[in-house]
């Protein structure tokens, strides 16, 4: 029980203000809140069990870097997304109902891969020897800890103009993005390089966020 509430205690403390955190009130802008928790919940449970069974193994498979990068590509991927709107899901009535679920569910396992949680998951269950506990405690610490910005998303959808959330939503993904790529390529580049490389990512996300801004006021 001790495992339990200590992993659960950590995690939602460790959450506050995380990329995660702010992920999920990006997220509960654009998509409906029971759906975003969902797909919060399933994400974490399969990310925090790879942690306590198997995450010193996924490394030996693919480089925790090119899985980052990876992550890192995607945020911005899911700015544009968002900046281009429905379009891309087609009508209300035709998107799967699932759409969201698996969508939301992908960015957080990503976000989640070498993040302070998942590695604080893994010394935990070493600490206390109980995956069982650990695992339920860092995943309802997840959940506790999102839902809190969920909320936050909800009232951002409910008391700002759509354009304004789809704004902030696409800045906070694509900052994460930028972000991402910047923490891995520090690692093996020189700092001039890297700036060089993020700088032109950033200008490319620029022009294309243009373009579909322009689309967006021709099909107004």
């Amino acid at each position: 029980m001790t495992a339990l509430l200590a992993s659960f205690l950590f995690v939602v403390l460790a959450e506050m203000g995380d990329k995660t955190q702010l992920l999920a009130m990006a997220f509960a802008a654009k998509y409906s809140a029971h759906k975003v928790l969902l797909a919060v919940f399933l994400a974490t449970v399969l990310n925090h069990a790879l942690a306590v069974v198997a995450g010193h193994f996924l490394t030996t498979i693919v480089p925790l870097d090119v899985i980052s990068f990876i992550a890192a590509l995607s945020f911005i991927v899911f700015g544009l997304w968002t900046i281009r709107g429905d379009a891309l899901h087609g009508e209300d009535k035709k998107e799967s109902r699932f759409g969201p679920v698996v969508t939301v569910a992908i960015a957080f396992f990503l976000a989640e891969m070498g993040d302070k949680t998942q590695l604080a998951t893994i010394s935990l269950a070493v600490q206390y020897q109980n995956m069982m506990y650990v695992l339920m405690g860092t995943t309802l610490g997840m959940v506790v800890a999102d839902f809190i910005g969920i909320i936050f998303g909800i009232i951002m959808r409910k008391h700002m103009p759509e354009r304004s959330v789809k704004a902030i939503s696409a800045v906070v993904f694509i900052l994460f993005g930028l972000n991402g790529v910047y923490q891995v390529l520090s690692k093996h580049l020189e700092l001039a390089h890297v700036w060089g490389i993020v700088l032109l990512i950033g200008l490319t996300t620029i022009a294309v966020a243009t373009r579909l801004l322009r689309l967006n006021k021709e099909r107004a």
